[in-house]
């Protein structure tokens, strides 16, 4: 790890202890920017994209590799400071701010001219000593360079387009045995692995539990809506659990159980005798998802 230096800011005069962070190279090694102390530190009101990144080389494979510039925010006045940093051997670079050592200058991204403002710096700054701007520029490691598919390494790759999910296909419902599996199918369809009833025992009359990996759901075969207890219920078995807590009922619910479930987060279906369950609250819509 880096030691420690003093760097007195140009604005009160007071000391502020500044440790240059430590950044993985691709191979495995740390690198940090070679701190100029002989220079003075130069107090930073305008960003722009060059002062952000400095090259850094690694002294033990040689790449070189793209970080946030130091810089420290004082403890006192809040001045926000850029510290001035070696260049790298045989790089022809313009210079940086007046007063710090040169640094290689970098294009922005969204322009084709000068790099473009990043907004004025004010406020008090951070006393640590990692103050950095943003995430590191760069592919792993922080190395330069473009991806397979000639984007930028910094620029992360497109997300991949959903994947259709088939229709549900419903089972009508007779019997309460009817509900518990056509409940246990739509888990599947949502994405649910593995559900089950715990017990494997008969199904009664009452509600049955449904478990499958951080779900705990209920289902309720019988003729009268369901109240705030069982909505209570399964909220405390999945707060127990530490899983999503879900419902469901072939009468629906009554007022209060409906009020108390959107309180609790917890997703509430109905399920008619086609076996095609229908979300009832918003929680239930946001399970569910769109449709894709």
């Amino acid at each position: 790890m880096a030691e420690a230096v003093p760097v007195r800011c140009p604005a009160c005069l007071r000391e502020n202890g500044y440790t240059a962070p430590v950044f993985p190279c691709a191979c495995g090694s740390p690198v940090h920017p070679p701190l100029d102390l002989a220079a003075p530190p130069v107090p930073l009101t305008h960003r722009t994209w060059s002062d952000t990144w400095v090259t850094v080389r690694c002294t033990t494979c040689g790449r070189e590799s793209e970080w946030p510039h130091p810089e420290l925010g004082c403890g006192a006045c809040g001045t926000v400071v850029l510290i001035p940093v070696h260049p790298l051997e045989g790089t022809a670079s313009p210079a940086g701010p007046a007063g710090s050592s040169p640094v290689t200058a970098r294009p922005d991204p969204d322009s084709t001219g000068a790099g473009s403002d990043f907004g004025s710096v004010g406020g008090s700054g951070s006393g640590s000593g990692s103050g950095s701007v943003g995430g590191r520029r760069g592919g792993a490691g922080g190395a330069t360079g473009g991806a397979a598919d000639g984007r930028p390494a910094h620029i992360p790759p497109p997300p991949a387009p959903p994947v259709p999910r088939p229709a549900f296909r419903p089972v009508t419902i007779r019997t309460a045995r009817d509900a518990v599996a056509t409940a246990a199918l739509y888990l599947r369809w949502l994405g649910f692995r593995d559900v089950q009833q715990p017990d494997g025992r008969p199904i009664p009359a009452a509600t049955v539990d449904l478990r499958a990996p951080g779900l705990v759901a209920q289902v309720d075969p019988t003729t009268a809506p369901a109240g705030l207890r069982a909505v209570e219920c399964v909220w405390l078995n999945g707060l127990t659990a530490s899983a999503t807590s879900v419902y469901f009922a072939l009468a629906g619910y009554t007022e209060d159980a409906r009020a108390r479930a959107d309180d609790l987060g917890i997703p509430l279906f109905v399920m008619d005798l086609t076996g095609m369950p229908q979300a009832v609250n918003d929680p239930a819509d946001a399970l569910v998802g769109p449709e894709v």
